[in-house]
């Protein structure tokens, strides 16, 4: 994709899927709030929830080049575990799903460590108070079961859905000890006292006026 039509375009097709807003802040790795206002003027609706230049005040990343190689991809996981640290006693790497998933999975090969995978309450999210949803664990992965982890995903945009899947998982008994991303739009270093490595750091420049 290469500019902002481009973006509105991928938006409107992931709506008629039936995906989401928050689906499709995941997709397209930008905000809930971006994500809603393409899928507005997708669909030739002005918003006026607030202006274009704030609603895109935002940065698309695409990483399908990595993504869609698995040898890449495996490359990423080996420098995301060697990012981290690997620490021996790490058994179970936990990703967010969607895209956070695969890229757990090749740092938890890179371990030989369990996977779990997490899905955030962002994926039921159209409009309103997200805090009204819930996330959730998929069984079809390994349980927390009070062992320390890693939490792997693919962009902080916010780091509210970081902070989100770190609270899920001490309420399930377990610790995270560190997490990973391909990408930080935010440069924070820590979430919830979790630190935070990225293999990139997007940060925005700009002059006061």
């Amino acid at each position: 994709m290469k500019n902002v039509d481009d973006l509105i375009e991928s938006a409107n097709e992931l709506a008629g899927q039936g995906l989401s807003n928050g689906e499709i802040a995941d997709e397209l790795n930008v905000s809930r709030e971006t994500a809603s206002w393409l899928v507005e003027r997708g669909e030739g609706t002005a918003t006026t929830a607030r202006e274009p230049t704030d609603a895109l005040d935002d940065i698309h990343v695409d990483w399908s080049a990595l993504g869609r190689d698995s040898t890449r991809l495996a490359d990423v996981g080996h420098a995301m575990a060697d990012l981290l640290g690997g620490e021996d006693d790490i058994d179970l790497v936990v990703g967010i799903e969607k895209a956070g998933t695969p890229l757990a999975t090749t740092v938890a090969l890179e371990l030989g460590a369990d996977l779990a995978a997490y899905a955030p309450r962002k994926h039921q999210w159209e409009e309103g108070d997200i805090e009204d949803l819930s996330g959730s664990f998929s069984r079809n992965f390994a349980e927390i079961r009070d062992r320390d982890c890693y939490v792997i995903d693919d962009t902080i945009t916010s780091g509210t859905t970081m902070t989100e899947t770190i609270d899920a998982i001490t309420e399930q008994g377990g610790t995270p000890v560190g997490c990973g991303v391909l990408v930080d739009k935010q440069g924070v270093e820590e979430l919830e006292g979790v630190p935070v490595e990225s293999l990139l750091q997007v940060i925005r420049v700009s002059r006061e006026e």
